[in-house]
């Protein structure tokens, strides 16, 4: 079944307003909160954001939205959506700005492209570029495989060893693109910025 509302977690760094329009063009209500009671009962929760790693992790922690995060996914029935910094945020550490302790969903670390992986392409990644999954995706049902979405980063988490379903990004080096496991799912680029193929991964994630 569809989710009919979905919780839009604001803590002051992210791309709130263009999710939220996405989100209202699939006709869907939103809630945008910072507030943990509304974000443990939340059906559905989705975890934005843009900037510094480790500012995002201090804002978290201080409004205790952290504590309220792990609450909610594990109830039965909801499930959480990461978006760029979001996706990030999921991970173990990064070692933007310093080390950071992330939320830990994601078995995996955060790093800044290297030289070595980058050789001749800019760093920040930007622009639309192709994604690549399997076929049992549930994000990417009904997507054209190696469909392009776009991309604004500079750090990125790779994919092996994970358990779950992966999709991977070529940028010097394969990185970790998209990524779900039960109700845990994250993307490095901004769906809400892919148009078609945006919507209908936000539109999957809904019926998730």
């Amino acid at each position: 079944m569809k989710t009919s509302r979905v919780t839009i977690i604001d803590y002051g760094m992210g791309n709130i307003w263009s999710v939220v329009s996405a989100i209202q063009h699939l006709n869907v209500e939103v809630n945008v909160t910072s507030i943990p009671k509304d974000i443990e009962s939340a059906e559905a929760l989705i975890l934005p954001g843009v900037g510094s790693f480790k500012k995002a992790m201090e804002i978290i922690r201080k409004l205790q939205i952290d504590q309220a995060i792990y609450e909610n996914i594990a109830k039965s029935g909801s499930k959480i959506l990461g978006i760029c910094l979001g996706m990030q945020l999921f991970g173990t550490e990064s070692s933007e700005d310093g080390h950071s302790l992330g939320l830990g969903i994601i078995p995996a670390k955060v790093k800044e492209f290297s030289a070595e992986e980058a050789g001749s392409l800019k760093v920040p990644h930007v622009g639309f570029d192709q994604v690549h999954w399997k076929k049992e995706s549930r994000l990417f049902q009904g997507i054209s495989e190696s469909s392009d979405f776009y991309f604004v980063h500079s750090y990125r988490m790779l994919s092996e060893n994970l358990i779950g379903k992966t999709a991977i990004c070529e940028y010097g080096v394969n990185f970790l693109a998209a990524y779900e496991n039960q109700n845990i799912f994250a993307t490095q680029f901004h769906p809400e910025k892919s148009q078609t193929n945006g919507l209908l991964l936000l539109s999957n994630f809904l019926k998730c």
